[in-house]
């Protein structure tokens, strides 16, 4: 009886450990450590129900100290399995440097257009090595009881933007539109990157410029930094002096009726002016009605393998679900305002965010013209451009000449422009 009971612990204790064994922890680096109550509570249990076997651990770093962390990990051999992507050059350079793994073929990328998938990418797009997560929509939101005060509608157009603001500031009761140009990265990314794909025509502009085929100084690159410089005489008293937190209050605290911006906002807001307002989203205005709408839908967070992992089926299984229909769902609902890239619409809760990611049905989406290859030398073009896009409003800078040293800058660098 004795050795029977002996039998029967050991063939139960092998038994266990087949199926643990069997088990694969996956981890998980990112620097989105605010998520981490969204992956422990919401993704990771929807994976794990559906894919008995593979666990999964959510390891965040802060933001700030991501790239240098995740680079010594990666270099020592430490790195975990999954790796969230940054846009464009700094995975890229993962992905040369044999960290990250060539993800060309891995199903979900059918689910994925072009444009979602070339902030990882080569250059000649011949590899793809991130799934692609979110994206950031830019657009100007607005105070709804403000227009509805003063009898406005959203506009459309360029002159109708205009007509706008110049009946806010009449009416005197809300400065028409809230940005600063202390910060300088506002002007850039909240203004030139807006409204920009209007005149440059998103993606056939952008790559025009990487081909070298057109300039800075060419009309559609000048025109929007001569928008900006309108912006000037709506932006309230002081706007020299003012930061992004002040653009941000102006706007919550119902003082401001304007605030370009981007859909990143949105989750941050909507606790903020609960009550007091309700707030809406509009698209850049187009050039003249019946004119082609342009967005920067920004390719901002993805997923990607490292090559050096010792469970890669079991990755790739997490990173098909990653571009998935069901995961987009989830991540979108989860932080309103980073929307799928994925090609199946996703059902959100969030109004002001169903309304920024509406505009994909009848806008034609771009990325930020800066981010792709054209800031990889010195001078560098994303920060020259915030530069320039602050001194065009505050009048230091002509637009003509702001453009001109944009174009000098790049040229000196970069030879497809030489």
């Amino acid at each position: 009886m004795k050795h029977r009971l002996c039998l029967a612990l050991l063939a139960s204790t092998v038994i266990a450990g087949a199926a643990s064994a069997e088990d694969v922890t996956l981890t998980i680096e990112s620097w989105r450590n605010d998520d981490l109550s969204i992956w422990q509570d919401t993704i990771i249990p929807a994976f794990e129900a559906a894919n008995p076997g593979i666990r999964i651990n959510f390891a965040p770093t802060a933001p700030a100290e991501y790239n240098a962390v995740l680079n010594s990990k990666l270099d020592a051999g430490s790195a975990g399995d999954l790796i969230t992507c940054r846009p464009f050059d700094a995975s890229l350079e993962l992905y040369n440097k044999g960290q990250l793994a060539d993800l060309t073929d891995l199903a979900a990328m059918a689910n994925f257009s072009d444009v979602a998938k070339s902030a990882w990418q080569t250059d000649d797009g011949s590899a793809t090595f991130c799934v692609p997560m979110a994206s950031v929509i830019h657009g100007f939101m607005y105070n709804k009881t403000a227009f509805e005060e003063l009898g406005l509608e959203p506009p459309k157009t360029v002159d109708e933007f205009y007509a706008v603001l110049d009946k806010i500031k009449e009416d005197g009761s809300y400065i028409p539109m809230a940005m600063g140009t202390a910060d300088q990265w506002e002007a850039a990314t909240m203004g030139y990157q807006n409204i920009g794909p209007t005149y440059w025509k998103g993606e056939e502009g952008r790559k025009a410029l990487i081909e070298g085929t057109q300039k800075l100084t060419d009309e559609g690159w000048v025109e929007p930094l001569r928008q900006l410089a309108r912006w000037q005489e709506y932006l309230g008293d002081g706007f020299e002096a003012q930061t992004y937190p002040d653009s941000q209050n102006l706007f919550t605290l119902g003082r401001a009726a304007i605030y370009p911006t981007g859909s990143w906002e949105i989750g941050v807001f909507g606790p903020q002016i609960e009550g007091a307002f309700e707030m809406g989203a509009f698209p850049p205005p187009v050039a003249a009605e019946g004119d082609t709408c342009y967005i920067s839908d920004h390719t901002d967070i993805a997923m990607g393998m490292n090559a050096k992992t010792a469970h890669p089926e079991e990755v790739r299984t997490f990173l098909d679900w990653v571009g998935s229909a069901e995961f987009a769902t989830l991540y979108a609902n989860a932080l309103p305002g980073f929307f799928a890239m994925n090609s199946t619409p996703v059902e959100m809760e969030n109004p002001v965010a169903q309304e920024f990611v509406s505009w994909r049905e009848s806008c034609e989406p771009t990325i930020r013209s800066t981010y792709q290859i054209l800031s990889r030398g010195t001078p560098n073009l994303e920060n020259e451009t915030w530069n320039a896009g602050a001194n065009v409003i505050t009048g230091a800078e002509t637009p003509e000449d702001a453009a001109a040293r944009l174009q000098e800058g790049l040229a000196s660098w970069y030879e497809p422009q030489q």
